[in-house]
């Protein structure tokens, strides 16, 4: 899925030639021309372009509002306002970078492509509805609060995600998670399934750990 980028601008023709520039490059946009508007559309977005002299809330009150909310989107301002008091405002305010205007378009990209790098989660980690699944470390967070998983249940939900989309047995999760040697049975894997979802899923799911009738489970990380 494209990166969403909010673009924020009070000027119709400046704020189509962003939009068109970004869509260029490959990213979503949405558009904002006020202040107010840029706040309820900030939810979901993955990086906000804004300018600082809009009506409603200027942007320095659009930054401070984001983040009083916990809102940490990279946020760039721009500005003609070129003085160092002016920058420096922004990013005390809660802004990533300032541009001042006129910007080299080419210079623009470069830097809503490099803030977006840095919010690219690494690649041990597994990402589905508001579950962080850090594999290198073993730990996993929901809605940023630490979920405490016991050692079986963190070995069957590693096991699940890194076989996202296949549909895996009951026996071959008994022998990944459990070890060749163990006992148990079908059932021992049926109540640690049900475990996970009580533990990660939305309202129990299921939504992301999927029986697959006469053969086992199926994780999936975006429900169809």
């Amino acid at each position: 899925m494209a990166p969403r980028i909010l673009v924020v601008e009070d000027d119709p023709s400046i704020l189509r030639g962003l939009e068109l520039n970004l869509q260029l490059e490959g990213f979503e946009t949405v558009a904002a021309m006020d202040g107010r508007t840029a706040l309820d559309l900030a939810e979901g977005a993955d990086l906000v372009v804004l300018d600082l002299m809009i009506p409603q809330l200027h942007g320095y009150q659009v930054c401070q509002r984001l983040r009083s909310a916990g809102n940490d989107v990279p946020i760039i301002l721009l500005s003609a306002r070129s003085a160092e008091v002016d920058i420096v405002m922004g990013l005390e305010y809660g802004a990533d970078d300032y541009v001042t205007k006129p910007f080299r378009v080419a210079e623009l990209m470069a830097r809503v492509k490099a803030h977006l790098r840095r919010r690219v989660p690494p690649e041990d980690t597994v990402l589905f509805s508001d579950v962080e699944v850090d594999l290198d470390r073993r730990l996993v967070r929901r809605a940023g609060e630490h979920v405490e998983l016991t050692s079986r249940e963190y070995d069957l939900l590693a096991f699940l995600v890194k076989n996202e989309g296949r549909a895996v047995t009951r026996d071959a999760i008994l022998e990944a998670v459990w070890g060749v040697n163990y006992l148990g049975t079908d059932r021992t894997v049926d109540n640690f399934v049900t475990r996970l979802r009580q533990k990660l899923e939305p309202d129990g799911g299921p939504h992301h750990f999927l029986t697959v009738r006469g053969v086992g489970y199926r994780f999936v990380s975006e429900p169809s």
